[in-house]
């Protein structure tokens, strides 16, 4: 990878967004945009984003979760809350194709630069908010953090009912999802641009977009009107299927068809559990399919992981050892198709990422630029608009905007 520049364009070269997000959820997302190509313009207070200082660092204001969600951007430090900040935002969004962020609404409203604004500068802008509860409910203004919406959308109260009590995923699933839901958007609504022609204002909300993808499968009884049966997904809140105790570690292992689960028990000589089921079907291997797990997870200490995945690989049954995330970047499917890749920061030293998943055959994504130091390039963006360095210099000698050191 070259840090700065790339022969890889993407399938978004030439689109430019504007980037007024922060922390996780409008980062993420417009990481995977700056991936497929588009030139990503952030624009982060003069104190910078608080994901800066959130994880681990070697030097301050790079933390590892700010150098893995916003590479392929250019940074602009900039104060909004001046007349000046605000009229040089103004003045870059007539530039671009895109504006997102993931304030709250009202407090981007008196910044100036609600969507109105912005469109009476650029009428055919694509406009996306991320919000946190989608504005025509009572709960437009509430702050909303991926804790918040897990709690809110039901999916810690799933995580009770498979443990003890109520509980997080152990991961920003929230923001990640969202994220990626953001992006699904920004590409529509630039597709229906170059259809149809015209800009629109599109909004993403967290805990409708959470909800969405917790019940997709949980719905249940509530699927029907009036409701039939008990809500959530059984299979799942029985926990039939979950990780189990080999010998020498853990193991998932899917015998996903009465055929399978039958094999299984012939292969490692327990010909006694089939005698006791009726898996003659599948809405019979349904019915038991928690028992048979049970069974599977007393036997499981049997042998050793890498026993059971041979065994399971013989059957044609899915089967997986439980892996560290320390491990990952040894994985041989992982090493095989260069997943983490080594790069060089100009002043982070070497770093590992994870390259781009999604792979163009004509117009590859790739990584052309390093996650940006703090107003790393406030000087050529600011130029872009016409600026010298004399007035870029009094803007920073105000406070307006900020410069990376040199």
């Amino acid at each position: 990878m070259n840090s700065s520049s790339g022969t890889a364009a993407g399938p978004l070269r030439g689109i430019r967004i504007l980037d007024l997000t922060s922390v996780v959820l409008g980062p993420f997302a417009t990481r995977i945009l700056g991936d497929y190509g588009a030139d990503i313009i952030k624009v982060e207070g003069i104190d910078g984003d608080v994901m800066r200082a959130n994880g681990t660092s070697r030097h301050a204001g790079m933390s590892s979760i700010f150098l893995g969600i916003n590479r392929n951007k250019r940074s602009l430090a900039i104060d909004l809350k001046t007349p000046e900040g605000r009229e040089i935002c103004l003045r870059l969004s007539s530039q671009v194709d895109v504006v997102v962020h993931n304030m709250r609404v009202s407090a981007i409203e008196r910044l100036g630069l609600g969507y109105e604004a912005v469109r009476a500068v650029n009428p055919s802008v694509v406009y996306c908010a991320a919000t946190g509860f989608e504005q025509a409910g009572p709960h437009r203004s509430k702050p909303a953090f991926d804790d918040i919406i897990q709690a809110t959308c039901g999916l810690a109260s799933l995580m009770g009912e498979v443990g003890a009590e109520p509980a997080f995923v152990p991961a920003l699933v929230a923001d990640k999802t969202a994220g990626m839901a953001l992006v699904n958007a920004v590409l529509a609504a630039l597709l229906h641009r170059e259809r149809e022609g015209g800009g629109q204002y599109v909004e993403v909300p967290m805990l409708e977009t959470m909800v969405d993808f917790t019940m997709a499968e949980h719905m249940g009884g509530l699927a029907f009107e009036p409701t039939l049966g008990d809500v959530g997904y059984a299979r799942i809140l029985k926990r039939g299927r979950r990780p189990v105790r080999t010998r020498d570690g853990h193991i998932s292992m899917l015998p996903y068809s009465p055929s399978q689960w039958m094999s299984l028990f012939q292969r490692v000589d327990h010909h006694d559990l089939i005698s006791g089921y009726d898996l003659s079907d599948r809405h019979k291997l349904n019915a038991c399919l928690s028992d048979l797990y049970r069974q599977l997870e007393a036997i499981a200490p049997d042998r050793s992981t890498r026993e059971w995945v041979e065994i399971c690989d013989e059957l044609d049954i899915p089967a997986a050892a439980i892996h560290d995330l320390k491990e990952l970047p040894n994985h041989p499917q992982l090493s095989a198709v260069n997943l983490f890749q080594s790069i060089e920061h100009p002043t982070e030293g070497s770093l590992r990422m994870i390259r781009p998943t999604t792979l163009f055959s004509q117009t590859p994504a790739s990584v052309r630029r390093h996650a940006p130091l703090l107003g790393e390039h406030s000087i050529e963006i600011l130029q872009t608009l016409g600026m010298d360095r004399t007035e870029i210099d009094a803007l920073v000698q105000r406070g307006v905007v900020a410069m990376a050191a040199t």
